[in-house]
């Protein structure tokens, strides 16, 4: 009997047992074997590989849970582990014609490495991709998301609807971190779904170089202007990534208790990138005079095992329907793509790759008519309107007129809003012109 098998990569994301659940539907239905390789893809370089056999029953009960059945792995195969340990005899003594690998990036970019192995080996194995992230960073045509990322927002925005209310029931500022070390989709998703004040993401400072001063900024530039408009309360989303991308030097230099590696990086990785948020703007605070009460909010792994929506229930079940019509077809090396219409197409992980063989992410397109748009009428943040005002609030400041109090380069004219034809053309009121006025200016920092 012909059989396929299937594994998991990465981290976990709402829609992994609908997609391989109704893969093992699928192929079970056309006379197939379907095999479930736990382990990602440490299974296919091991000799031992713990495998299971896909029946209907099995899968007719978990795909439409979260988590995955089949267990995932991080692991990365090195190149020696292609030369002397990939498990040829796991496809040959099972008779396996596909493997399916289900995951995001890092995933993706191991599946073309396995792709490029299998051809220039010339073993009559085909392979398909299915792109997964909550992170939604994989280079999908027309913006189409990857399965899971609009159910981790669905929760998301959940969890952050819910620390809202609480920072307006309770008066103060909730600092909610979300993952998205590449790109910001998910903080920005959230931001927007729940009217957040302050959404800062990676991608803002794609004119300039990211440090904390910036972030901080941004983010008392939200508190400032809420309390300008006699709003008292509010949350700012922020991507994990940003913090990733910041100096390690300048995180130690902020006191900021925590630990480090071998080499004096920060181990971000072991803590709360809220808490080190909070931490951080607690020390710019009392630099500035200013009173207000913050709390860290983390949105992370609470957001990876949920439920997948109606959304992803479907749409994980088409991408399975699509790689069996893509073997069908005799197309291998690629990655399923299902756009509007429901029709498969394959999408040569090759195509994809850059000069270094990896899958790129794909980031958030901050001239977008999604991203520009809530900048321009949802976020709060002072402008040079506000200036003589907002001293009020920031005490260090009020005997002083030369002091500069920077939002930064990213977000005057260097990046969110430097579209100027853009605005131009769709002309805004108020503080959205001054801001357009703003972006006109190469180098403007909030004076007060």
């Amino acid at each position: 009997m012909d059989s396929i098998i299937i594994l998991c990569g990465g981290g976990p994301a709402p829609g992994m047992n609908t997609v391989v659940c109704s893969i093992a539907k699928t192929f079970l239905a056309k006379g197939y074997r379907v095999i479930g390789l736990h382990g990602g893809y440490s299974g296919l370089f091991n000799k031992s590989p713990r495998t299971e056999d896909l029946d209907f029953f099995k899968a007719d009960a978990y795909f439409n849970r979260g988590g995955s059945y089949l267990q995932m792995s991080r692991f990365k195969p090195t190149q020696e582990d292609f030369e002397k340990n990939f498990n040829l005899a796991l496809f040959q003594d099972n008779n396996v014609k596909l493997l399916v690998t289900v995951g995001g990036d890092d995933t993706a970019s191991t599946a073309n490495r396995i792709a490029k192995f299998l051809e220039e080996k010339k073993y009559p194995i085909h392979n398909t991709h299915v792109p997964k992230t909550i992170d939604n960073d994989l280079p999908l045509p027309g913006g189409a998301p990857t399965f899971g990322f609009n159910s981790a927002k669905d929760e998301g925005a959940h969890i952050a609807r819910t620390a809202y209310e609480d920072a307006r029931t309770s008066g103060n500022w909730l600092l909610i971190s979300a993952m998205g070390r590449s790109a910001g989709h998910l903080a920005l998703g959230i931001g927007e779904a729940t009217h957040c004040p302050m959404t800062i993401i990676p991608e803002m400072f794609n004119k300039t170089t990211i440090n904390l001063d910036k972030i901080i900024k941004l983010t008392v530039s939200a508190i400032i202007k809420r309390k300008l408009l006699g709003i008292d309360y509010g949350t700012v989303v922020v991507a994990e990534g940003v913090f990733h991308d910041l100096d390690p030097e300048e995180i130690k230099a902020t006191g900021v208790n925590m630990s480090y590696d071998e080499h004096g990086h920060p181990e971000l990785g072991k803590i709360s990138k809220a808490v080190l948020f909070n931490d951080m703007l607690e020390l710019e605070q009392k630099k500035l005079g200013l009173k207000i009460k913050t709390r860290p909010i983390e949105i992370g792994y609470d957001v990876r095992c949920q439920d997948p929506i109606a959304y992803d229930l479907t749409y994980c079940s088409e991408l399975a329907m699509g790689v069996y019509e893509l073997f069908e077809k005799g197309e291998t090396g690629c990655m399923v793509f299902v756009g509007p219409d429901g029709n498969a197409k394959p999408l040569y992980l090759h195509d994809l790759q850059n000069s270094e063989g990896k899958i790129p992410p794909r980031r958030v397109d901050i001239e977008s008519g999604v991203a520009q748009n809530y900048y321009s009428h949802i976020c709060h943040y002072i402008t040079p309107a506000d200036y003589d005002a907002a001293k009020k609030y920031l005490p260090i400041l009020r005997n002083t007129t030369s002091a500069v109090y920077s939002a930064g380069n990213q977000y005057y004219g260097q990046g969110i809003c430097k579209d100027k034809d853009r605005r131009a053309a769709r002309p805004a009121a108020g503080e959205q012109q001054a801001l357009l006025r703003a972006g006109r200016a190469d180098d403007v920092r909030l004076r007060l």
